[in-house]
């Protein structure tokens, strides 16, 4: 039994609705509807009463609701006690990530398994977030961290949120706007806007809220908005991933009205992962916990 399946049905009770599971599971709605009638094929029974108000429990559902429960936290622990006690794993990990995160959360991850899996390699992609779900998708990727585009998730993918980054401006110390507590969007579009390039989230967002903005620096990574900023091309415009190099000569203030980007970890939806790649995906979560911490 694919112990997946188990928590598609889990979240599918939890909130009475596929659609609500399935946003919960970031999958989508036909992968999770599949998937618990694939479960039901292989018990043999009906799980779930579906109607227009939504999906309840059968009977049969209710009682095996303590056993999945169970089922659940056991591979959790055998999958967290094998990377506490398997000693050297070796194995490749291919990780795609968007350049604005593969200083702050990916540096010290690679570090880290660099110290405690000495023989265990990966390999480290930069590219946008819709490019690097499709590489997860193809299985050129096992891992992806992007920030989570508007657009739906495809089926076969899953997106686990890993923190949300609120979104502001960055300038020189003594820019006139370097003293301000928060920025609101009118108060950039005067200036020359330094951002990422088309075809990223934030490259998107600045399209969409400054659409008659003087965009002078379309970047591929969030270090070059940052030289540029601090070489006095313009105003930049970034998530709160930053690093203490830059504290020294750069300020960073939040944007109003405007929502957090969620950091999500992209996985396949229908394979299980190897628990080479369960090590990695388990320390980049906790990379992304201390990013967390830092910001409160």
């Amino acid at each position: 039994m694919r112990v997946q399946r188990a928590r598609y049905f889990l979240a599918a009770v939890e909130f009475g609705s596929l659609r609500a599971a399935a946003a919960r599971c970031e999958v989508s709605q036909p992968t999770l509807r599949e998937q618990i009638i694939l479960l039901e094929e292989e018990l043999d029974v009906v799980l779930l009463v579906r109607s227009r108000a939504g999906v309840r429990p059968t009977p049969v559902g209710q009682g095996l609701i303590p056993h999945f429960t169970r089922l659940i936290a056991a591979e959790e622990a055998v999958h967290r006690t094998a990377a506490e006690m398997g000693g050297a794993f070796r194995g490749r990990v291919a990780i795609g990530a968007i350049s604005a995160l593969a200083e702050t959360l990916l540096a010290p991850v690679a570090s880290r398994l660099l110290k405690q899996h000495p023989d265990l390699r990966f390999e480290l992609s930069e590219a946008n977030s819709s490019d690097v779900e499709s590489g997860v998708l193809t299985g050129d990727l096992d891992i992806g961290v992007i920030t989570r585009p508007q657009s739906p998730v495809v089926q076969g993918l899953s997106r686990t949120r890993l923190v949300g980054l609120p979104l502001g401006i960055i300038v020189p110390r003594g820019h006139p706007l370097a003293q301000r507590k928060a920025v609101a969007w009118e108060d950039v579009e005067m200036w020359p806007v330094v951002t990422m390039r088309p075809g990223t989230v934030i490259g998107q967002l600045v399209a969409d809220r400054l659409p008659h903005a003087d965009v002078v620096v379309k970047a591929a990574s969030a270090r070059t908005v940052k030289v540029m900023v601090g070489n006095g091309a313009g105003v930049g415009i970034l998530a709160a991933v930053d690093s203490q190099i830059d504290a020294a000569y750069l300020a960073w203030i939040p944007l109003l009205d405007t929502h957090a980007l969620d950091i999500c970890l992209v996985h396949r939806s229908d394979s299980q992962p190897s628990t080479t790649a369960l090590i990695v995906r388990r320390f980049i979560e906790e990379q992304a916990a201390r990013v967390l911490d830092s910001m409160s």
